[in-house]
């Protein structure tokens, strides 16, 4: 008998759905992938913890390692204490370094698990930071604690370097620094401030163009310590240009969850395979994370109709999630998680499970389906009709 259950509509009325999705398709065992992949992963808040939720950070360790050892099952690389870690939004830099830790110390039982890890400048009280060198010096500390632990870098854009830089040769001049003490290869991390609006004018302009021009200036610097640098612009004809522009040795890891499955397919431009496709680093891949496996090791395979077919249906859902604002897209990714069962509780760090409203959810729910995402479908109505009846919706 088919699922059931009342939903909201966008113009605020009730109406019927029927579920009409399959549960999603489980990848082979040992799936291998021709292209490098990280899921930028959540973490799980400990609701019985007696704090203040919008001061303080309470973590389910065992829970939120779990589903890191989940996404290591899948294929999946780990990029950990990122954004969609809620670094920034509930995340604090001690929890932070304890999840890096602890993310490395899980994937030492997983031959071949990939984790690379943020490093940033968050734990400055921003109004302390007065100069590039303070920038520096708080970079530095993160990175040295990070590599202390054998974990390899994800250099995060820095809030305080946004705030106090000049000009691009200020960027020039912190990149230069941190690369050239880097112990291994570092992926750099360019997010667009529709992800964070302090983030406004990153490497020096708000002209897109000229701040390509500026970080692959810094890139050709040191070509040897950048493994890849992410974009969060989500603007695909802007990757492409830039992955373009890339040294051949240096990858070009999609962030844009709009336009992903093309991105990652890639177009075959020029005779240098980091050229012509991308590489993955998606906070959307959390949320999607067996359908992405099975889609990328078909990829593998050369099998690009059934990598489309399975990963096309899901770029509709990853443009509700990261619909503006941007930065709320947190709250969709742990809310599939809970559907998922892959955690008990729909509350999250900092209490941002408030910042979407039912109809949003109702409509991720309905794309969910539609994407064949709903592990386990029975437990998703359940779990969706407790969230209605919390907003006063029954049946």
């Amino acid at each position: 008998m088919a699922l059931s259950l009342t939903l909201p509509t966008a113009a605020g009325t009730l109406a019927p759905y029927t579920l009409r999705g399959t549960t999603p398709a489980k990848p082979d065992a040992g799936v291998t992938f021709n292209r490098i992949v990280y899921s930028a992963a959540h973490v799980v808040a400990d609701p019985l913890a007696a704090i203040d939720p919008w001061l303080q950070c309470a973590v389910d360790w065992d829970t939120t390692i779990a589903y890191r050892r989940h996404l290591f099952s899948l294929g999946l690389g780990v990029a950990e204490a990122m954004d969609t870690a809620q670094r920034g939004m509930g995340l604090d830099w001690p929890t932070s370094l304890e999840l890096i830790r602890r993310s490395l110390d899980a994937a030492k039982d997983v031959p071949g698990a990939l984790v690379a890890s943020g490093c940033g400048t968050d734990h400055l009280n921003i109004d302390d930071v007065k100069s590039v060198d303070d920038v520096i010096r708080g970079y530095e500390e993160q990175m040295a604690a990070i590599e202390a632990l054998g974990g390899k870098l994800i250099v995060m854009a820095s809030r305080a370097l946004a705030r106090v830089a000049k000009s691009p040769a200020d960027y020039e001049r912190v990149y230069d620094r941190i690369l050239s003490q880097a112990k291994q290869p570092v992926v750099l991390h360019w997010l667009g401030d529709m992800f964070d609006p302090a983030l406004a004018g990153y490497w020096g302009t708000k002209d897109v163009d000229a701040a390509m021009d500026t970080a692959l200036g810094i890139i050709a610097a040191h070509p040897d310590k950048v493994d890849g640098i992410k974009i969060s612009l989500l603007d695909k004809d802007k990757e492409i240009a830039m992955r373009r522009r890339l040294p051949k040795s240096v990858r070009m890891y999609t962030g844009d969850d709009f336009n992903y499955a093309e991105l990652i397919a890639g177009d075959g431009f020029g005779d240098e395979p980091t050229h012509g496709k991308s590489d993955a680093l998606l906070g959307i891949f959390d949320a999607i994370a067996p359908a992405a496996s099975v889609a990328l090791g078909a990829l593998a395979q050369g099998n690009t109709e059934k990598f489309h077919a399975i990963l096309g249906p899901t770029v509709p859902l990853s443009r509700h999630i990261f619909a503006a604002p941007t930065r709320f897209y947190k709250t969709g990714v742990v809310f599939m998680a809970w559907l998922n069962g892959h955690q008990k509780h729909f509350t999250m760090v900092g209490g941002q499970q408030s910042t979407r409203s039912l109809p949003h959810f109702a409509e991720l729910f309905r794309l969910a389906d539609a994407a064949n995402l709903l592990e386990q479908p029975e437990l998703a109505v359940q779990r969706m009709k407790t969230l209605l009846a919390l907003h006063g919706v029954e049946g």
